[in-house]
């Protein structure tokens, strides 16, 4: 799934523990203006991705090597787009073969509001805390289909866009035309679509979006481009073009098409839980909105509704999603397929959790933001690796695993540690060891390892198969 990056084409090399090999493929081509500094780049890639804890310091052995680091960092000519530009190249050309690609988005915040002396940072949260301002979009590629769900494998990052704001989020005495008139945070959504040429023949992409993308330009944007697809959450009741009622008001007057139960994962407050859900679809036309300039072309959309039917006591907002699409929802079938791949969008989330989390970007003090948004052009890629490796995990918990996943040295110190599991070593299982280095108990009922526990476990894990190495190769002792 990863780049070559040096221009040939290597063997796949996705080992968490090869990051030499796998920092060279991911940054090895990046254009720094000098040949040191691009290979400076990769060894502090490598660094990283082997200690990922988000701060220099926790990350290198050695004060030269540490030092170095902070003086590419520093540089002007290194910055966050030159660093990752590479990365995101090779997905888009990989989004461009035979298949059918979801392009995953979503935006979140890095918070440094605990590292005051940092200059250039913008407002985050209320207003009231200081860092970045994130927007990703994640490339996943739809390996098959199962009772009408995707299931896909994570291709990693088709673009991500970091800014600041200049002012805080609320603007209390704007008026809608001032608004519109100026730059606007929503403009980022769909914003890499218009950056990189349609896909060819044989090739479909589909955006899926939250509600903060149910813009209005945005469906203009998909009415030109017809070569791409779209599943985007509603937000808005927005009216209909030619008729009454909002598009809500429009697909709950529909005939129910069926029901079915979808599984919910926990999330803070409320646990696991399948959900009963009643469907229904129908084609709407959405008027256009005025801008600035004049008022729009209306634009044809199909909209699909889920509503929970008869939800526990306990649940204090059931679910309910109406969402807009160009695929077609002509019966049960077609409009099962927009909800279940709708539910994707866990992915981009569990992706911001690997960041945030699994390699600490918010843990580092670097002095400036330009310096921080260099080290997360690294950070941004290293998140991806560690993403693959849980959905791997939950994906295809049973498949052997696979060596250059989990090499075999780092198997014999799981082993060494734990026993060889019942069935041998899989997907599951070696991540599962890997977690419980880091202090996740793996009892019947505690579900998958976390984020927390997966990464400290890593951090565990690395010098342990260093030391392990050392000791095959007769070097201590």
């Amino acid at each position: 799934m990863y780049p070559a990056g040096t221009g040939e084409e290597p063997a796949v090399d996705t080992s968490l523990m090869d990051s030499m090999a796998w920092a060279r493929t991911h940054f090895g081509a990046a254009d720094l203006g000098d040949r040191r500094r691009e290979k400076r780049l990769v060894r502090v890639a490598a660094a990283l991705a082997r200690k990922p804890q988000g701060t220099l310091p926790g990350s290198f052995d050695g004060w030269a090597e540490m030092k170095a680091a902070y003086r590419l960092l520093e540089q002007k000519a290194v910055t966050y787009e030159k660093i990752i530009r590479g990365h995101w190249e090779y997905v888009r050309a990989r989004c461009r073969e035979p298949g059918e690609y979801l392009l995953v988005e979503d935006n979140t915040q890095l918070d440094y509001t605990s590292h005051p002396a940092a200059e250039g940072l913008g407002f985050v949260g209320d207003g009231g805390g200081q860092g970045i301002m994130l927007h990703s979009t994640l490339a996943l590629r739809i390996e098959r289909w199962q009772e009408e769900s995707p299931q896909v494998s994570v291709m990693g990052l088709f673009a991500q866009k970091p800014w600041v704001r200049q002012h805080a989020p609320r603007r209390r005495h704007e008026t809608k035309a001032a608004r519109l008139a100026r730059a606007r945070e929503s403009q980022v959504w769909a914003e890499a679509l218009r950056e990189v040429p349609p896909p060819p023949e044989g090739v479909r992409q589909t955006y899926v979006a939250d509600r903060e993308s149910d813009v209005y330009e945005v469906y203009e944007e998909f009415q030109s481009q017809p070569a791409r697809q779209y599943i985007v959450r509603a937000c808005w009741a927005r009216a209909q073009d030619g008729a009454k009622g909002s598009i809500f008001e429009a697909v709950g007057a529909s005939p129910v098409l069926g029901r079915f139960g979808l599984e919910l994962r926990a999330r803070p407050g409320a646990a696991a839980r399948t959900a009963q859900l009643e469907m229904r679809a129908c084609p709407v036309t959405l008027r256009a909105p005025w801008r600035p300039g004049g008022k729009g072309a209306a634009c044809l959309v199909r909209v699909v509704e889920a509503r929970e039917i008869d939800p526990p006591a306990d649940v204090k907002e059931p679910l309910h999603w109406v969402l807009l699409t160009s695929w077609p929802v002509d019966g049960f079938d077609p409009a099962l397929r927009v909800i279940k791949t709708y539910t994707r969008r866990e992915l981009i989330e569990e992706y911001h959790k690997a960041l945030k989390t699994g390699v600490g970007v918010e843990a580092s003090e670097l002095s400036t933001c330009q310096r921080l948004l260099a080290l997360l052009g690294i950070l941004a890629v290293v998140a991806v690796r560690l993403l693959d490796l849980k959905f791997q995990a939950v994906t295809a918990p049973d498949e052997p695993v696979v060596p250059a996943c989990v090499p075999p040295e780092a198997l014999a110190v799981l082993e060494r540690k734990y026993g060889r599991p019942r069935g041998g070593w899989t997907n599951a299982t070696a991540l599962v060891a890997i977690a419980r280095l880091g202090g996740f108990p793996a009892r019947r009922g505690d579900g998958r390892p976390g984020w927390l526990t997966l990464w400290r476990g890593m951090k565990q894990l690395l010098p342990m198969l260093e030391g392990y190495t050392l000791a095959s190769e007769g070097k201590c002792g």
